[in-house]
């Protein structure tokens, strides 16, 4: 059964969001290097079999198999002039998985990064960049996509290339940025720095947020902020399952099904409204959260007090005043 986002969330006080792909399609027998996306057309009954996982753990929201579908990525593996049949493919995977559902569930069309530095760093620029996401865009559309969920982001030029990307093709968005360097993205984005990227866009994003980064807490750091900055927006929160630990030849994500659903609460309280999980989750975890979102009752804003001492302490803390004043020294020293 499909259902726009929009419908959704007018529904329902929460949403939950699906899990991770790329650690649930290892168990599945993906090699280290090889693109999940291809699967789309040569194996389709691998995302279809991940998809009803967590349709059946309770997600709403499932995203399609297309994260590395843009062809700057694609091209990596001789696979660029199949972005938009690869694309098309991985949203018509979803779709029938959401058609079988006996409840509503949205299909998200998924676009991360293009792996590219734009000029002067490196060759890409904000027409160029746009030209790659709309190729794909336009596949996730062809192929039913109800939303295009633009994910995992760090530069600003990129989440408005793909923004106006689902703009100009007329299709409803979401963007989430990764905060994972030091409360900032990679490229210097602070989580309260979403509020003025949306409203500087022609037609706004159906919602905004975080995603990935290097935990649970740290995502809920940025979560805090981020509903502090505007209350009234539609807020993302899909985090990582703990914080990755490597055992041998396997990396393990140390968050349990208990984290992750006490995750849930904390995010509501947090005003956040689409609460899913990132790398690490399974459908087990997925379940969990299900069960919390299912018995929420609104509680009282939690602090990063709070948040800490129930599941666990920052990774990636942002910088104090007073080591932003050291590092300025250190940088003035350098320099003399």
């Amino acid at each position: 059964m499909r259902i726009s986002l929009q419908n959704l969330l007018d529904s329902k006080q929460l949403v939950l969001a699906d899990g991770a792909t790329g650690t649930n399609f290892m168990n599945m027998g993906l090699e280290p290097g090889f693109p999940p996306d291809l699967w789309n057309v040569s194996n389709p009954e691998k995302p279809d079999a991940l998809h009803q996982m967590f349709v059946d753990a309770g997600s709403d929201i499932i995203l399609t198999n297309t994260f590395g579908a843009n062809a700057p990525r694609l091209k990596l593996h001789d696979a660029a002039d199949e972005t938009y049949a690869i694309n098309k493919a991985g949203a018509e995977v979803a779709g029938r998985v959401a058609e079988r559902a006996n409840r509503p569930v949205v299909v998200a069309g998924s676009v991360g990064p293009t792996g590219e530095l734009f000029e002067p760093m490196g060759d890409l620029t904000p027409e160029s960049c746009k030209a790659f996401f709309h190729e794909q865009i336009r596949g996730l559309k062809d192929g039913g996509a109800d939303v295009i969920w633009i994910e995992t982001m760090s530069a600003r030029e990129e989440i408005e290339a793909a923004a106006m990307a689902a703009i100009e093709l007329e299709i409803p968005y979401v963007f989430t940025a990764s905060f994972d360097t030091a409360g900032r993205t990679m490229m210097g984005i602070a989580p309260r720095g979403l509020d003025e990227i949306a409203k500087s866009l022609p037609v706004p994003p159906v919602a905004y947020g975080a995603n990935c980064g290097v935990g649970a807490s740290d995502l809920m750091a940025s979560a805090l902020d981020m509903t502090c900055q505007n209350p009234d927006a539609v807020i993302v929160g899909k985090a990582n399952c703990g914080i990755p630990v490597i055992k041998g030849k396997e990396t393990v994500y140390t968050g349990t099904p208990q984290l992750m659903g006490d995750y849930v609460r904390l995010a509501g309280d947090a005003g956040v409204r689409i609460i899913g999980g990132c790398c690490g989750t399974k459908p087990e975890h997925i379940a969990a959260m299900r069960k919390s979102m299912d018995a929420y009752m609104s509680g009282e804003r939690p602090t990063l007090h709070q948040v800490i001492e129930l599941i666990g302490p920052l990774v990636a803390p942002p910088a104090t005043e007073e080591k932003k004043a050291a590092a300025r020294q250190r940088r003035g020293r350098r320099r003399s």
